[in-house]
């Protein structure tokens, strides 16, 4: 094993002779005996040495504190402090405060040799721990997702550029804050704030998930939809010290996510319900219904009279936006709480909920039928149409949708074969 270089930096000849015949017996290889601050500084920049043995009390403009300090500080070199008594480590409380950081003269070989060791030890762990830290370091600020980590008691203690970028706060700022200043979350579902999800974490020792439509108000007020987890971090005994944040702008996410659940339960053309979701409605009002027995409902099945004329004449571009405009007359003569749907072509279905009687959803067919003949005008031509209407409502107790809808279905062609632009009752 190679020898380990030491700089031994004493004004006083002999001591500093000595020193390095000790040094030399114990197996280390002396580099220089330099006698000045000045030229200590110098020689470590020239030699490199692997540690620096310096009188504390070192005469010159630069003393041997000083010195001490360009040479850790600068050159990452570590330092042992020789002193002549017990009176200076008074004088130097604060150099000679750390363990095996001196070694008072005169001193035996052994001291001598387990101070340098020591030294030597606790630089090359320090020098681990920062790499590591420096490791750990690059890969968090390369992650695409945003992390925060906090200490015990739920303030900020790191935030890595995604975080910056995402929540407007650069770390600096955001150092040391409680995590609810700088992560203001919002639960879009009950419109209410959300405490501190690491003190949250740090009490229960669990890892969290962020709710499901969690939202952040960023430090410029603007609103990000965001998610993923909190979990508490452990030191080697178990301990929790603290908690760390992983989360992700799912804006788009949620954005795709909701066109894909347009697409699924509402018609591309009209933005109507489409077929699966009236259904759907459908089916939660009959079980509404059953626990009810004074809950009345109606669906009124509509087919336009004369659509394929207009489709065949004017084409399908404005087929299409005679069926959109339709649909906006459609949804006017409705309550709130109904529901309109386009069930395909030129067909469509109103479910009227929680009427009196049978009267309401009369009312609601000869509503839509005043709507529907008043003229639309698209591309310069004046477009008109009357509806033929079924009518089913639930004084029969139906148990399946199919059924109610079989029934409205068959009452719109008896409307149809009494002349059309009118309404018929199934019984």
């Amino acid at each position: 094993m190679f020898a380990r270089k030491i700089l031994v930096v004493e004004d006083e000849k002999i001591i500093a002779s000595n020193i390095r015949k000790s040094l030399q017996k114990l197996g280390y290889s002396v580099s220089e005996i330099t006698k000045s601050g000045e030229e200590a500084i110098k020689k470590v920049a020239e030699t490199h040495p692997h540690l620096v043995l310096i009188d504390i009390c070192l005469a010159g403009e630069i003393d041997g504190v000083n010195v001490a300090d360009i040479i850790q500080n600068h050159f990452h070199v570590p330092v042992v402090y020789l002193t002549e008594c017990s009176e200076y480590k008074t004088l130097y409380e604060n150099q000679l405060s750390e363990p095996f950081s001196y070694i008072v003269k005169p001193f035996i070989e052994s001291d001598l040799h387990f101070a340098i060791e020591m030294a030597l030890y606790k630089h090359q762990s320090k020098k681990i721990l920062y790499e590591e830290k420096q490791r750990l370091a690059a890969i968090i600020n390369s992650m695409s997702s945003a992390v925060i980590v906090t200490y015990a008691n739920g303030c900020i203690q790191m935030m890595n550029p995604t975080a910056e970028i995402i929540t407007g706060w650069k770390e600096s700022e955001a150092f040391g804050k409680d995590l609810v200043e700088v992560v203001n979350l919002v639960d879009k579902d009950v419109g209410e704030k959300i405490e501190n999800l690491a003190a949250d974490v740090i009490k229960t020792g669990e890892i969290l998930d962020f709710p499901e439509n969690c939202i952040l108000i960023t430090k410029d007020g603007k609103e990000i939809a965001i998610g993923d987890k909190v979990a508490p971090i452990r030191d080697r005994n178990g301990s929790i010290t603290g908690a760390v944040l992983v989360f992700q702008d799912i804006t788009k996410r949620k954005q795709t996510e909701a066109q894909l659940i347009r697409n699924a339960f509402y018609d591309g053309l009209t933005a109507l319900p489409n077929r699966v979701l009236f259904l759907d409605r459908l089916r939660q009002t009959i079980e509404r219904s059953k626990r009810r027995s004074d809950y009345y409902f109606a669906v009124l099945f509509l087919d336009l009279d004369g659509f394929k004329d207009i489709n065949d004449r004017f084409g399908h571009g404005i087929g299409d936006e005679f069926l959109v405009a339709i649909a906006r007359r459609l949804e006017s003569c409705l309550r709130g709480g109904d529901t309109v749907a386009r069930f395909g072509g030129d067909e469509f279905t109103v479910l009227l909920e929680d009427i009196k009687d049978i009267t309401d959803a009369t009312n609601v067919a000869k509503r839509i039928q005043e709507s529907l003949r008043s003229p639309l005008k698209l591309n310069g031509c004046e477009l008109s149409t009357t509806a033929s209407i079924g009518i089913a409502w639930n004084f029969s107790s139906y148990e399946e949708p199919a059924t109610l809808l079989r029934d409205a279905d068959i009452a719109m062609y008896r409307a149809k074969r009494q002349g059309k632009a009118t309404y018929a009752i199934f019984s």
